[in-house]
């Protein structure tokens, strides 16, 4: 709070002041009273100006200041009226006041906007796990059938995958409330990415190398087997016609595990390249060769920044794409027993 600005919003009424002090000196002059008693209410009139002046100034800025500094330092600028103290005078009041109401008027409106959002997310929940039990059937009903063209298998294996988009995206936003972070063998989790798109790699041609070694890594096994599917889905989505494949293999560091899974398929024009990890890009592929929804790469970046995972893609048109999943292996992911 800026004294000049101060003096500039109170001129007002600091002209009326000296304007009333100058009439009480003009009638003293008038009624020929003694130039002591003159020169004495002049002080008083002055200092008496000073004092309220400097007083009411100071009051006011350390509240102000208060507020405009926290407020500075606040991410969350909401929580402002957590770091003030009721200020001692009426303006202040007001002010404090004011902002409680707001205040109280948000979170309340913040809460059932959060509890919409709850009823409809467990909905969302429910209705995907209702829907994955007929496909879980029909995809079992298929394998049992000798000659049911797997063509159909291939269509059905798609609306899982786009269903499970739908259920990792919707609890990405809740992911804290669904971890579970353990050690296990990252060969572990690959195998079971490999069991999964069994049928996609054999219908599509496209041969899976693994080269993992033994590592145990820290995650949440659940959330990175879905972002390691997401990769894999899009390599078999954009392969060659033919000799394709996708190899996964693993390099290990002092202080980290790299992950690389490597296909041969068409690669990534080098305009998309930066854009593969926004929100339903596309691109010149997806709207070329197959249709996609944009939202798988989005949401595994999304995952891995909040499993404290590293995931980088590397990609030359024409001759295939590299994601790259760096796990730490610091002291950050110990797990207390």
């Amino acid at each position: 709070m800026k004294l000049s600005k101060y003096f500039k919003d109170k001129l007002g009424l600091i002209l009326i002041y000296f304007f009333n002090y100058f009439i009480i000196i003009s009638l003293l002059i008038a009624f020929k009273s003694s130039i002591s008693l003159i020169i004495a209410i002049s002080l008083l009139g002055l200092i008496n100006f000073l004092l309220i002046f400097f007083l009411s100034y100071f009051k006011k800025k350390n509240f102000y200041d208060n507020l405009l500094n926290n407020l500075e330092l606040l991410d969350k600028k909401y929580l402002i009226l957590e770091t003030l103290s009721k200020p001692s005078f009426y303006e202040g009041e007001l002010l404090f006041n004011i902002l409680y109401d707001i205040n109280k008027s948000m979170i309340e409106n913040v809460n059932i906007y959060k509890n919409s959002v709850a009823d409809f997310k467990d909905y969302v929940e429910m209705w995907i796990h209702e829907v994955k039990i007929p496909i879980s059937s029909l995809v079992l009903m298929m394998h049992n059938k000798k000659n049911i063209d797997k063509r159909f298998i291939q269509e059905i294996r798609k609306l899982d995958n786009y269903i499970d988009q739908v259920l990792f995206y919707v609890r990405s936003n809740y992911t804290e409330q669904d971890f579970l972070f353990k050690k296990i063998s990252l060969n572990k989790i690959i195998s079971q990415v490999a069991i999964k798109n069994i049928d996609d790699l054999r219908l599509n041609k496209v041969n899976l190398e693994v080269l993992v070694s033994d590592i145990v890594i820290t995650t949440d096994p659940k959330w990175l087997e879905f972002i390691i599917n997401q990769i894999v889905n899009n390599s078999i989505k954009y392969k060659k016609e033919n000799n394709s494949y996708i190899k996964i293999y693993s390099k290990s560091y002092q202080d980290r595990v790299s992950l690389f899974i490597e296909d041969n398929g068409i690669g990534i024009p080098r305009k998309d390249l930066s854009s593969v990890f926004n929100k339903s890009f596309t691109g010149e592929n997806g709207r070329n060769t197959t249709k996609s929804t944009g939202m798988g790469l989005y949401i595994a970046k999304k995952l891995c920044m909040k499993l404290g995972h590293k995931i980088e893609i590397s990609s030359c048109e024409g001759e295939g794409t590299t994601l790259i999943i760096t796990f730490n292996l610091d002291s950050f992911y110990q797990i207390e027993n």
